[in-house]
């Protein structure tokens, strides 16, 4: 049986305002969202679930209620907490943090958690995910480092290097034959 999901990346945000889980998106992120619901609106989408984090929900909210659907959180898909206090980083910290913890999945900053804590937390909820909607259409509003993680338990070309190339927003839609991956397909033309 074929299950679709849909990588929804958030769109543009700002670095300035709330923290982790509550800054939102700029006016190109929500401008960008305008257009992911264009893109998407006709794809047939059954469920909408998302990462608890603002810019996340806000970057799919429109194309669900275009369609007359509730977004379902799940706390398990938050970003990669890569220090505690939902502390916000700078990009010029955040780069090369992330390229450490690439290459050493096992490493944290006091308070955060490594790619191999986080790699198991979203795997996990991303195979419940595709056993409890089985046959469905799926999108998911998600984070760069987590799509990475979820995209790349199933097919290892999905890796540092593929999170580098990603944009703000992206889709990715992947086609499973039950939990198998078949195909896919970028939808995002930066």
């Amino acid at each position: 049986m074929k299950t679709y999901i849909y990588m929804v990346r958030h769109g543009e945000s700002p670095k300035t305002e709330g923290d982790e889980r509550t800054r939102g998106l700029t006016e190109k992120g929500r401008s960008d969202a305008r257009i992911i619901t264009q893109l998407l609106k006709e794809e047939g989408i059954d469920v909408f679930i998302s990462s608890p984090y603002k810019r996340a929900v806000a970057t799919i909210e429109e194309l669900a209620q275009s369609v007359g659907k509730e977004i379902v959180v799940f706390e398990e898909l938050r970003e990669l907490v890569f220090i505690g206090d939902n502390q916000i980083m700078a990009d010029n910290e955040l780069y090369p943090l992330v390229k450490k913890m690439f290459t050493e999945p096992d490493f944290s900053l006091p308070g955060g958690e490594s790619i191999t804590v986080c790699r198991n937390r979203v795997v996990g909820t991303f195979r419940n995910i595709l056993e409890q909607y089985r046959g469905q259409k799926v999108a998911i509003g998600t984070h760069g480092a987590v799509m990475t993680l979820m995209m790349g338990y199933f097919d290892s070309q999905y890796d540092l290097d593929f999170l580098l190339t990603t944009s703000k927003p992206d889709i990715y839609k992947m086609e499973f034959q039950d939990e198998v991956l078949v195909e896919t397909k970028r939808l995002w033309k930066n």
